[in-house]
């Protein structure tokens, strides 16, 4: 069995405040990180707490991208979740970092499904 997905974790630190916390700037952003990824939009969905901090989703038929800011702490975590082949989530990273003048992002990359070995590592292609 092939991989089923990819999954992009990415932590943003030091971002501009003002932008993490500006709901409609959020959402724009997240839906150009779509359609630079390559992705194709669905819907999206975004709510603003009280007093501060912003998550959100944009449905892709590949899958999502979705986020959580803590604009006092100048952090967003955003998950880029895709099961195209086509779709280039480092492109949505790259967008996403500049946008948010982040200083610095740390990001995992995991394969999501497919097949396993006894250690839980994703197994090899095998050749049949």
């Amino acid at each position: 069995m092939e991989v089923l997905g990819r999954h992009l974790l990415v932590e943003l630190f030091s971002c501009a405040q003002e932008i993490l916390d500006d709901l409609e700037k959020i959402e724009a952003l997240m839906k150009e990180a779509a359609r630079l990824s390559g992705a194709t939009i669905v819907e999206s969905v975004f709510h603003r707490f009280q007093p501060h901090g912003i998550s959100g989703v944009v449905v892709i038929a590949e899958s999502h991208l979705a986020i959580h800011t803590w604009p006092e702490h100048g952090y967003a975590a955003v998950d880029f979740f895709t099961c195209g082949a086509d779709v280039d989530y480092w492109a949505a990273h790259d967008f996403l970092k500049k946008a948010f003048m982040a200083g610095d992002s740390e990001v995992q990359e995991l394969l999501r499904g497919g097949e396993r070995d006894a250690a839980g590592r994703l197994a090899p292609k095998s050749s049949s």
